[in-house]
């Protein structure tokens, strides 16, 4: 897992190696991004749904950070997802710059499992089952 720090809109801290122990999925998205808004509600469900087996962590690569980011949750009410800020964009340009939605597994040590450029049906059987394939091992 890649050593970033984040934040939320009230400053509270986040080091992403600090998650180790719990598989993580990081989501990279943004406000302005179309696909991302529609993944949002359906990966506050997948958090909802693998507790205590996945850690689903969703990064703003919104520039204004919580100007955006904050309204967003308000309006939306995710009850799962964090507001995890990034809006220097580090971990964007780590992955190469790449377009959003960026979605990494990691399993409990840290270790990259797969990564999905582009959105994903998260409440989808296909989706779950690459999760739960993630998390066995078996992807």
């Amino acid at each position: 897992m890649p050593d970033f720090t984040v934040s939320d809109p009230t400053g509270k801290t986040l080091r992403l190696p600090d998650l180790k122990g719990t598989p993580v999925l990081l989501n990279l998205w943004a406000t302005w991004c179309a696909p991302c808004v529609t993944e949002m509600p359906l990966l506050d469900s997948l958090a909802n749904d693998m507790q205590g087996k996945l850690q689903v962590v969703t990064v703003s690569q919104d520039m204004q950070g919580a100007d955006k980011v904050a309204p967003f949750f308000a309006e939306k009410k995710f009850s799962h997802l964090p507001p995890w800020l990034d809006p220097q964009n580090d971990l964007a340009f780590h992955f190469g710059g790449t377009n959003l939605p960026l979605s990494i597994l990691y399993d409990a040590d840290g270790h990259e499992v797969w990564r999905i450029a582009g959105d994903l049906d998260w409440s989808s059987k296909e989706a779950r089952t690459l999760v739960d394939e993630g998390l066995s091992g078996k992807s």
